[in-house]
């Protein structure tokens, strides 16, 4: 198995003191984030993309070139592009140069993203949005295995044999597909035969497995390889050295954000009550010490049919830059060596 991290670059404020760093500090805290995380073992580095003010990730193939030049073997990702809002020429050249940059270690997540700015910011149609995502994964990966195509779509200028530049090192860049709960995202990620990344922020895992297990099938019936068809969960997550530091470190930020969010989206406020559910476990949250996240990650993989990769997304806490460096050391040191040794 697969051990990551994934970053959305917040800017938020301290939630117990209200202290809010400068965006240039918080952006050379991410670097150092990721360097850590390049130096203690883990497999990948995976950064959002958001066009809020609260994010500073709105170019993060910049970002993670950056992150290239610091870092030796890390894979380094988008998580996610949100292709719907994008140029597929322009993201597949950026990443392709981060693949020359990073020597042959780019690879991306490509999604429909959870929030909407990007398709006013862009002159976008909120109602084209499945159309807009479909016919442009379609010429990302046609672009994928060809320097010169021919191809036309409703949504942007048709291309007629121009070579798309630079190449990637890597002979076929990675591209995930990203889904939340949509079974028709599952299927198609399974019939182009695409590793999936499922987004898993609440709840119980388990209720996934019919969701993954159409994928599987899906991806089976159009004649790929069981091997092709990896799962990657994306996971609220987070170590510290007991259950208890782990829980009261995490709770005020996540608590913040997502009362937030609920403010926009109709939910409730969050209460600790509901965290604490989330913390046992079958529940969502891989929140705990190293050997409680270990254990937790085993449940999930187990109860989904087997998982290829995890990455715990600890930036939406809004911790400290310490202690998030000190989960990655743990994450590194303690739970990538459980979870690859009894996988």
């Amino acid at each position: 198995m697969k051990i990551g991290i994934d970053s959305f670059a917040a800017l938020v404020p301290d939630p117990l003191t209200g202290v809010i760093i400068s965006a240039g500090e918080r952006m050379a805290h991410l670097l150092k984030e990721i360097e850590l995380a390049d130096q203690v073992g883990l497999d990948v580095y995976g950064l959002g993309e958001h066009h809020r003010e609260e994010y500073l990730d709105s170019a993060p193939a910049v970002i993670l070139a950056a992150a290239a030049a610091r870092t030796k073997t890390i894979r380094l990702s988008s998580a996610v592009t949100v292709l719907s809002a994008a140029d597929p020429v322009r993201v597949f050249q950026e990443f392709s140069t981060l693949d020359l940059i990073s020597g042959g270690r780019a690879e991306m997540i490509v999604g429909r993203g959870s929030f909407i700015e990007s398709f006013p910011l862009f002159g976008l149609k909120l109602e084209d949005y499945d159309d807009l995502f479909a016919e442009k994964l379609d010429l990302l990966l046609k672009l994928r295995d060809s320097n010169h195509i021919t191809w036309s779509g409703k949504h942007r200028a048709a291309l007629t044999g121009q070579g798309v530049y630079p190449r990637p090192v890597q002979a076929k860049l990675p591209i995930w597909l990203g889904v939340g709960g949509t079974p028709a995202s599952f299927a198609r990620a399974g019939m182009l035969g695409l590793p999936l990344t499922v987004a898993i922020i609440g709840g119980e895992p388990h209720r996934f497995r019919p969701l993954i297990d159409l994928y599987r099938k899906a991806g089976e019936r159009a004649g790929h390889k069981p091997e092709d068809l990896q799962v990657g969960i994306h996971a609220l997550g987070y170590a510290a050295e007991t259950d208890q530091q782990a829980a009261d470190d995490f709770f005020p930020g996540y608590a913040a954000a997502f009362t937030k969010i609920g403010k926009e989206r109709g939910w409730p406020p969050v209460t600790r009550r509901q965290f604490d559910a989330l913390l046992g476990p079958t529940g969502a949250l891989m929140v705990g010490s190293p050997e409680t996240v270990a254990s937790k990650v085993q449940f999930m993989s187990r109860a989904l049919g087997g998982i290829d990769q995890i990455d715990f997304q600890m930036s939406v806490a809004a911790l400290r830059h310490d202690r998030l460096l000190r989960s990655t050391e743990l994450l590194g040191a303690k739970v990538a060596p459980i979870l690859r040794n009894h996988a």
